[in-house]
């Protein structure tokens, strides 16, 4: 195209054939500074309209491929230009044997994939975009696993473009693959420790989480390919192995339905007459409780005989599973329970020792008082 152009400038303008290819470098210029201008005026009006449809995948492929589609119009200007440059100078920039102008669609296009991919990961998220949000932590896992996939066939194109054998590489690479598996076996632990972490999601970014078997409690806050990061309560990033996991028993009480209400209450053995007036009227006051669930366990059962105390204890659940809220309830049903034991004449227990003296003073007292 470039070699058409000079030479209709050459024969119809004679007197300029010398700086032919500055007039033809300054008309690339121009065409491809009008070209953005109507490719980002024409990008802008097909964005508004695609925001305007309740079409998910429209102004996600427009953003995605716009900016690639913008940097290809000026690198077919500097392309362009370079030829005109290789005439004028009789210099070699880009031979033909080179592979870069036929690897530069292949580049934009894996970028395109790349934008369209993060894009994507950030649509499927949002409670404003999508009816039913999926889940960041599982997103972020297949965007992440995808972007690498098309950044390693990427680079065995070029390097075959290049004249590098694929099929020596990836031979070296089973090869390899061995010793780099006993080398790091750890590495590779963690990282299908993370992939199944992924896929069986017992926990998510966000969740509280804790383990019995060791002192791991906290907040989600990321879940990488190697470790995963969680904030303990006294605010201290913690970072676990993604191994880890596999081996240790995980509670997630973020996921609980409710939160459970379950204390013992100690009367005195004097007050054995009003014990089960006592329990009735807990029971009761817990069945009208608006904050308990009352489809759940509900018990108030004197259980035990204790050293001081008769004991009974209440088991129940409320609705809430915030903590603080939950505390709040807590309080008020203990309150209330207190209330009742005054009210029906019992009182509290706490802890006394009586000592029964026989009928018969020791010789010892009875000499004391002799005297």
């Amino acid at each position: 195209m470039i070699d058409m152009l000079n030479q209709l400038l050459t024969e119809h303008f004679p007197d300029y054939s010398d700086s032919a290819w500055l007039i033809l470098s300054m008309a690339v210029c121009i065409i491809a500074v009008v070209a953005d201008l109507v490719a980002r005026s024409t990008i802008s009006q097909l964005m508004k309209q695609a925001e305007k449809t309740k079409i998910l995948w429209d102004d996600v492929f427009l953003n995605s491929f716009s900016r690639p589609a913008l940097f290809l119009i000026w690198l077919a200007a500097g392309y362009w230009l370079i030829q005109l440059f290789e005439q004028n100078f009789a210099i070699e920039v880009l031979g033909d044997d080179n592979p870069l102008p036929k690897l530069v669609p292949v580049i934009l296009l894996a970028w395109s994939c790349l934008r369209f991919l993060k894009r994507l990961e950030q649509v499927l998220v949002m409670p404003d975009r999508m009816k039913k949000p999926m889940d960041p932590t599982t997103v972020g896992a297949l965007g992440r696993l995808l972007r690498l996939i098309v950044s390693i066939i990427i680079v065995l194109i070029i390097m075959q473009s290049y004249g590098y054998s694929i099929s020596g590489i990836l031979a070296f690479g089973g090869i390899g693959g061995i010793a780099v598996g006993f080398a790091a076996k750890d590495l590779l632990a963690n990282f299908f420790g993370g992939l199944m972490i992924y896929l069986d999601r017992p926990f998510k970014v966000g969740d509280w989480i804790r383990s019995p078997d060791q002192q791991i409690e906290g907040t989600v806050e990321d879940i990488g390919w190697r470790q995963t990061r969680i904030r303990t309560f006294d605010k201290r990033p913690l970072y676990v192995p993604n191994s880890t996991f596999t081996n240790i028993s995980v509670e997630n009480p973020s996921r609980m339905t409710n939160r459970r209400i379950y204390e013992y209450i100690g009367v005195r053995y004097d007050d054995s007459a009003q014990v089960l007036e006592v329990i009735k009227a807990v029971k009761s006051m817990l069945r009208m409780h608006p904050e308990i669930d009352q489809q759940q366990t509900l018990i108030v059962n004197l259980d035990r005989f204790g050293p001081s105390s008769l004991d009974f204890f209440i088991y129940t659940f409320t609705k809430t599973t915030d903590w603080i809220r939950f505390h709040e309830i807590k309080q008020d049903v203990m309150m209330q329970i207190m209330q009742i034991v005054e009210e029906k004449g019992a009182e509290f227990a706490f802890p006394t020792t009586t000592v029964h003296l026989s009928g018969e003073l020791p010789e010892l007292v009875k000499a004391t008082e002799g005297n």
